[in-house]
């Protein structure tokens, strides 16, 4: 076993087996041995080992439950001394988005969309948000080139503000780490005075 654990450095043990798949796990290989070169339907084949563990006595599940016991002991071992990579740590966390960051810039069509949207809306007052996104994408396919052109203009004046906003708020967010590092200087220094 040692060597298995070897060979799977880095790599995340396998997950733990339930008494139930161990149990369907055997079917499968008894169902192997009796017919080598049939092919198996899986949705048959799991209907009739589900029917099969049901009718099972507990006295008759129980080899079953102790091989998912043992199995739960080899995982709880194998992921102690298991430790992810760098960057994979199981779900991926989202980087919180400051609430002070700039706005992004609304692109040509949600500009759009932001001013037809209450025609639409009164014109079909029981459409669904689905609806009056369909709608919306619908009319913007259909306007002139010109509408177009300048929700594209003022799609990029938006972004040009959002790149200035965000400049400068960038600065402000540097010159504020150097003012706090700064202040937890000085007051370290006021407490090794005082005492």
């Amino acid at each position: 076993m040692d060597s298995k654990m070897k060979e799977n450095k880095g790599k995340k043990p396998k997950g733990r087996m339930s008494a139930y798949t161990f149990f369907v796990q055997t079917c499968r290989e008894e169902h192997r041995k009796k017919h080598p070169n049939e092919n198996v339907n899986f949705t048959e084949f799991s209907k009739k080992c589900a029917e099969r563990w049901k009718q099972m006595t507990e006295k008759e599940k129980k080899r079953f439950a102790e091989m998912a016991e043992k199995d739960k002991a080899r995982y709880d071992k194998e992921m102690a001394s298991y430790t992810p990579p760098a960057g994979e740590g199981g779900s991926r966390k989202r980087k919180k988005k400051d609430p002070n960051a700039p706005k992004r810039p609304l692109s040509a069509f949600f500009l759009f969309c932001h001013d037809e949207r209450p025609a639409v809306k009164s014109i079909y007052p029981n459409y669904s948000v689905g609806e009056v996104a369909k709608e919306l994408g619908d009319r913007w396919n259909k306007v002139t080139p010109e509408v177009k052109a300048k929700y594209e203009a003022k799609a990029q004046q938006e972004k040009g503000r959002y790149e200035k906003d965000m400049a400068n708020y960038k600065n402000k967010g540097a010159a504020a780490k150097v003012e706090v590092g700064g202040d937890d200087d000085d007051e370290d220094d006021d407490d090794d005075g005082d005492e």
